[in-house]
């Protein structure tokens, strides 16, 4: 798959439904029914966190069952070397808590897509300057939708994914500021819970989204 092929997917996938499931403390043993939980609900891009147990076993599993579905990644990539790993194991999705122009740049000569953490103007603007995909504003409580109002009118024209802490009933006040999608974790799914917990949880985000998305047409 091309590099722009692969952008373009995940830029149909954001625009279709701007929901990424975090599944921080997954495991090799429960991650095929965990993402396909969460890809039966209807997210189409998965992260596994670097920090997780054996992360890189559960993105090649991911990436051989659903990776034809969903886009699988990584979460927490913080190296070059991190970046090289995940895509030897068929991640496709480079996902990071900062703005590290090295792991953004090395991500793109991959052929991957980039989705860099940011938390002021500054690092969005050379996140963007070095080829980022997409944003993440983390944590995204820090600013809070009021927040990222103030700096809407000088950030790049990306798309921009709130995470950290967003619970269901938060997420139409930060679609009202501007904010594109989420990154949603914890309370998606927590380490140890079941397929169906899992389930339940990710409808209900998908549901919010969509009955939002409705009430604004």
């Amino acid at each position: 798959m091309s590099v722009k092929t692969l952008a373009s997917e995940f830029a149909t996938y954001i625009a279709e439904l701007p929901l990424v499931a975090i599944l921080r403390g997954v495991t090799p043993d429960e991650v095929i029914g965990i993402g396909e939980a969460v890809r039966s609900a209807g997210f189409q891009v998965i992260e596994v966190p670097l920090n997780s147990p054996d992360p890189y076993s559960s993105i090649r599993m991911l990436a051989q069952t659903v990776g034809k579905e969903v886009l699988v990644g990584a979460g927490t990539v913080l190296t070059v070397e991190e970046v090289r790993a995940v895509a030897d194991v068929g991640g496709r999705v480079i996902i990071s808590p900062n703005t590290n122009v090295a792991v953004i740049r090395e991500t793109k000569r991959l052929g991957l897509v980039s989705v860099p953490g940011f938390c002021t103007p500054t690092e969005a603007l050379a996140a963007a300057d070095a080829g980022a995909d997409a944003l993440k504003i983390f944590p995204a409580s820090s600013l809070g939708p009021e927040g990222f109002k103030v700096i809407a009118a000088v950030m790049p024209d990306l798309p921009v994914l709130a995470v950290g802490g967003i619970a269901p009933a938060a997420m139409p006040e930060y679609l009202d500021a501007g904010i594109s999608g989420f990154g949603l974790g914890s309370g998606l799914y927590r380490a140890g819970m079941d397929c169906a917990q899992v389930y339940e949880n990710a409808e209900r985000y998908v549901g919010i989204y969509r009955e939002y998305v409705r009430s604004v047409k």
